[in-house]
């Protein structure tokens, strides 16, 4: 049963911003609705950066691990255009250098590019209108692209959602951003207007709760839109444990301050540590330090303290919490599992499509900030949902069934690192898929979201260390391929590349190579035997996840597949071939090989290893990657000529196709392609591979080379 005491205000910004319902209505019913939801997130997301005062704050940075909010409000828009462009539903970009710059570095994975001497940012008049480009391309899309119900994975509407919710996320991730913003590039608005309830918090105490089964993970085929790792399956059955009766809140976080805990190093995990005394963190980051108390930073504004109001911190300042209240109390306090949480929800029958009203502080259906901890109650708990997010004891991973979206690979694999905590319950400002029962998010435990927690008596262990073994089948087989056993004789393939592309080197100038299509970095990481500078880039962040892990780690562990589920754990070490190669000469970038952003160039080496035929426009790439290589610079290309409309539609193919009835090879559309500007210095060259799938089931492959000189005029 939900009770709500006084509310004074509805929702901000007063118009609807629930998730669609996919399974249900007409196809052009849906249509509708999906052309509203639409048009009310760009809405939305428009007008929280009406709270910027001036042009500068856009290009202002929040902190050093993230983008200026230049970066954030063009991401969102470019997001549609990518993700069409790769599932080869649209053919046209709407701005080819905006859409380059703005694709990858919302987190501070390894290789994200967050240096800013690599970017010319558009002015923001330019970037406004680029959003409204892509607002109407966007809306006609939705007016003409074919539409079943229900709307599954495959479905173009189903790239559409994941376009708007994505901007969603980004709705609330930027809002965390500005209110990082010093107060004098953000001003008051309307249509965000904190809460003007606070005062004294109320007493936190424990309250039983019984436990129970859980199973969870949700269906394929469910009405609500999700993101890959809501998907699957996994059970745990929870013994009974206790919780807090309310979210922490400011005035229970002070006691741990005043107690010196951010100075005790025993309360804190080694990476809390080695954060908390890197950032020389003394007390929350939103708790502004004045002359006799604190004041409090709500998103655009500093107000006096709302001590009944939950605290905002970080996945370390909740651990150590936890520890001090252990050691205050005799009892063994922790932060929730993800289960554990679970249970607690299962006190709320209704998820946020089908509500009258939210039973929390969440979906914008209140205010543009937190509230009182005691305002929302369920049971025996208050703040269940909403609010602030609640910090949980479980890193995140993937359930048992999992699969990756085809056209967004890296939504969630690279989290999956033992490093992201999940976070659950949503906030004030979340909406879309953010605000449903299954949405599964995680942050890095430095990372300040509008997160806070509650703690549980519990005795539950909880693993931390997860995926010790690359499981990823696609990446795991790539590993194999680069960094494994030698079948049949076949020598190493990417080794053997780089060994070529040196001797046509001779004593030619060494200092930068490109890796396109790098894959999990062998080749790359050969061709740093010779040259100063290596960029390896592949479209996939599963690939560059597990290169980077390799280059930072020195090792990976992955999973060989024998026959049917059986199969044997190998590790790559780079010390089995690396002794004399300096690694750190390698950076490892998402990015596409169609539409690189400009510092890309002046290389000396551009190898393109089995990658033209998986390409959704080889001539788009082939017919400009001259402009990358300086005069006189190689061209190295391998592929084993496999075209597949899968990759690339066919009236896009090289080769292998008949033109005028007679017969085309792609080494002569290659000939065709290049000759403008290269000259071919040797005859190609076949190179074969193996990459084994099980004990007894292997591709045999044979890539053809081909060695290009760009000419000097």
């Amino acid at each position: 049963m939900l009770n709500v005491t006084s509310t004074e205000n509805t929702s901000p910004l007063q118009i609807p911003t629930r998730t669609l319902i996919l399974d249900s209505g007409t196809p052009e019913e849906k249509r509708q609705e999906l052309t509203q939801y639409f048009c009310e997130t760009f809405d939305i997301y428009d007008r929280l950066f009406e709270t910027l005062s001036n042009d500068e704050a856009y290009y202002r940075k929040a902190i050093s691990q993230r983008h200026p909010l230049i970066f954030y409000y063009g991401h969102t828009a470019a997001f549609f255009v990518n993700k069409l462009i790769a599932a080869r539903l649209i053919n046209e970009r709407v701005d080819t250098d905006i859409e380059a710059m703005v694709a990858i570095g919302v987190d501070e994975m390894s290789w994200d590019d967050l240096d800013e001497n690599n970017y010319d940012w558009p002015t923001v008049p330019a970037m406004k209108e680029y959003r409204q480009k892509v607002r109407t391309h966007i809306v006609e899309f939705i007016e003409t692209m074919p539409i079943e119900i229900p709307i599954t994975w495959e479905s173009p509407a189903w790239l559409i959602m994941m376009g708007i919710e994505h901007e969603r996320i980004h709705l609330e991730t930027s809002s965390v951003l500005i209110r990082q913003l010093p107060l004098a590039y953000v001003t008051p608005h309307q249509d965000w207007r904190p809460c003007k309830t606070s005062g004294a918090a109320p007493e936190n105490q424990l309250i039983e709760h019984a436990g129970g089964h859980q199973i969870l993970g949700k269906p394929f085929d469910h009405a609500l839109y999700g993101w890959d790792n809501e998907y699957g399956h996994y059970e745990e059955t929870i013994p009974a444990f206790k919780a807090s009766q309310y979210l922490v809140s400011n005035q229970e976080f002070l006691e741990f301050v005043q107690n010196g805990g951010y100075n005790a190093e025993k309360y804190w995990t080694d990476e809390g540590w080695a954060w908390a005394t890197f950032a020389e963190a003394v007390h929350p980051e939103f708790w502004v330090p004045g002359d006799e108390n604190y004041r409090y930073r709500a998103m655009l504004e500093e107000i006096d303290m709302p001590w009944n109001w939950p605290v905002d911190v970080n996945c370390h300042e909740a651990q150590a919490f936890c520890r001090w209240k252990s050691e205050m109390t005799g009892l063994q306090i922790q932060l929730p599992s993800e289960a554990e949480w679970y249970c607690l929800r299962d006190s709320i029958d209704t998820d946020q499509p089908y509500w009258k009203q939210a039973p929390g502080n969440i979906n914008l259906e209140y205010w543009a900030s937190s509230c009182p901890v005691n305002q929302f109650r369920t049971g025996d708990f208050y703040d269940v949902i909403g609010n602030v997010w609640q910090w949980t004891t479980t890193p995140i991973d993937a359930f048992e069934g999992f699969k990756v979206h085809p056209y967004y690979d890296d939504f969630s694999t690279p989290t999956f690192d033992g490093r992201h905590n999940l976070i659950k319950g949503g906030c004030w400002i979340s909406t879309g898929n953010y605000a449903i029962r299954d949405s599964r998010y995680a942050f890095r435990r430095h990372f300040f979201q509008h997160a806070g927690f509650r703690y549980v008596e519990s005795t539950a262990e909880h693993n931390a260390n997860l995926n010790p073994y690359e499981t990823d089948a696609l990446v795991a087989q790539y590993l194999e391929f680069h960094y494994g056993e030698s079948y049949f004789g076949v020598e190493n393939f990417p080794r053997t590349c780089a060994e070529i592309c040196h001797e046509l080197l001779n004593d030619l100038n060494c200092t930068r190579a490109l890796d396109l299509g790098c894959s999990v970095g062998r080749s790359s990481f050969e061709l740093a035997r010779w040259f100063k500078h290596v960029d390896g880039i592949d479209f996939s962040a599963r690939f560059i996840s597990a290169a980077s892990r390799l280059q930072q780690n020195g090792n990976i562990r992955y999973f060989v597949p024998s026959e049917g589920e059986l199969g044997e754990y190998r590790e790559a070490r780079l010390t089995d071939f690396a002794d004399n190669i300096d690694v750190s000469r390698v950076l490892f970038t998402q990015g596409d090989a169609c539409n690189l952003k400009t510092k890309y160039n002046n290389y000396d080496l551009v190898f393109a290893g089995n990658l033209i035929d998986r390409l959704n426009d080889p001539y788009k790439f082939l017919s400009s990657v001259h402009e990358r290589i300086r005069p006189e610079g190689l061209l190295v290309l391998t592929s084993p000529y496999t075209w597949l409309e899968e990759y690339t539609s066919k009236d896009k193919w090289l080769g292998g196709i008949r033109e005028n009835g007679e017969a085309l090879t792609t080494y002569d559309g290659l000939k065709r392609v290049l000759g403008q500007h290269f000259e071919e210095i040797k005859p190609p060259r076949d190179i074969p591979f193996v990459i084994r799938e099980t004990a007894r089931k292997h591709q045999h492959t044979i890539a053809q080379a081909t060695f290009w000189r760009k000419k000097t005029s």
